[in-house]
C-alpha cells in the first residue's frame, strides 16, 4: 500500500532532519570522553553552537553570537556521573579499582554520560530545525535574543516532559557498540583517575555512526511527530501578551 503523499513527505523531512542533526549529536556524545577537565564542557558548547549555526546556514540565516549562544543553551554538566564516581574512589589504587569490578561501573557511567549529551543535542537540534521550518525565527527576530529565548524555552519545556527512552535506548546500543567509543573508553580506563591521551579524531567513524543513528531513529517517526506537537503547545503558551 502506497503511503499518502503528505505522509511520505513528512517521513522524508524527518530523515533529512535526523541526517542533518545526527553528526552533531554524535560529536556531543563523545565529549564526556575528553580527558582534560573543563575542556569537555568547552567542546560540548562549541559543538552545540556549531549545530545552531549549521541549521541557520541551511536557511541562509545569521544571528549575533549572543543569540547563537541562547539557542545552543548553556546546560552545565554540574559534574558528570563519572566525575562523581571518581571523586569517591580517588584514594583507591588503580589496581584495586580494576580488581573489584569498578571498570565495569566506570564503563556504564561513561556510556550513560555519552548517551545523555548525545540525546540532549539531538532533541534540541531537531526541534530547532522544526522551529526554523515553521518560521518561528526570522532574519528580523534573530537580530535580538528575545525570540531565541522563546524558542529555546519551548524546546526546554518540551524535552522536560517527553519520555526520551526510545531515543536513549537506540543511542545506548549504538554508542556502547561503537569501535570509536570502545577505544576511547579503553584508553580512559587505563588510568581512570588521571589524564589519558586524547582519542584520535576518526572522522570516518563518526560519520558512519551518525548515518547509523539517523537510520535507526527514522523508525521512531511517531515519537518525533509527538515531540513537534508538544513544541507547538509550548511555543503558543509562550506568546507575548497583546494587552
Amino acid at each position: 500500500m502506497t503511503p499518502p503523499p503528505e505522509s511520505a513527505s513528512a517521513s522524508a523531512s524527518l530523515l533529512e532532519s535526523l541526517q542533518r542533526v545526527a553528526p552533531f549529536a554524535v560529536s556531543a556524545g563523545l565529549t564526556p570522553l575528553i580527558p582534560v577537565p573543563f575542556l569537555d564542557d568547552y567542546a560540548l558548547r562549541r559543538v552545540r553552537e556549531a549545530l545552531v549555526r549549521d541549521l541557520l546556514d541551511e536557511r541562509a540565516l545569521t544571528a549575533p553570537p549572543d543569540t547563537v549562544a541562547t539557542l545552543a543553551g548553556r546546560h552545565p554538566r554540574q559534574g558528570s556521573r563519572v566525575q562523581q564516581f571518581l571523586a569517591k574512589v580517588a584514594l583507591m589504587p588503580v589496581r584495586l579499582i580494576a580488581r573489584k569490578g569498578y571498570r565495569r561501573v566506570l564503563t556504564a557511567l561513561w556510556v550513560k554520560d555519552c548517551v545523555d549529551m548525545a540525546s540532549v543535542s539531538l532533541h534540541h537540534g531537531h526541534l530547532l530545525r522544526h522551529a526554523l521550518a515553521r518560521g518561528d525565527l526570522t532574519p528580523e527576530t534573530l537580530a535580538t535574543p528575545d525570540a531565541a529565548r522563546r524558542v529555546h524555552a519551548a524546546i526546554l519545556a518540551t524535552c522536560q516532559e517527553v519520555d526520551a527512552r526510545p531515543v536513549n535506548q537506540a543511542l545506548r546500543r549504538l554508542l556502547a557498540g561503537s569501535r570509536l567509543v570502545l577505544q576511547a573508553l579503553s584508553r580512559r580506563l587505563e588510568s581512570p583517575g588521571a589524564e589519558a591521551p586524547a582519542a584520535p579524531d576518526d572522522t570516518r567513524a563518526r560519520a558512519s555512526l551518525a548515518r547509523e543513528l539517523a537510520a535507526v531513529l527514522w523508525e521512531q517517526e511517531g515519537y518525533f511527530q509527538a515531540l513537534e506537537r508538544r513544541y507547538q503547545v509550548h511555543w503558543d503558551a509562550g506568546a507575548p501578551s497583546r494587552h
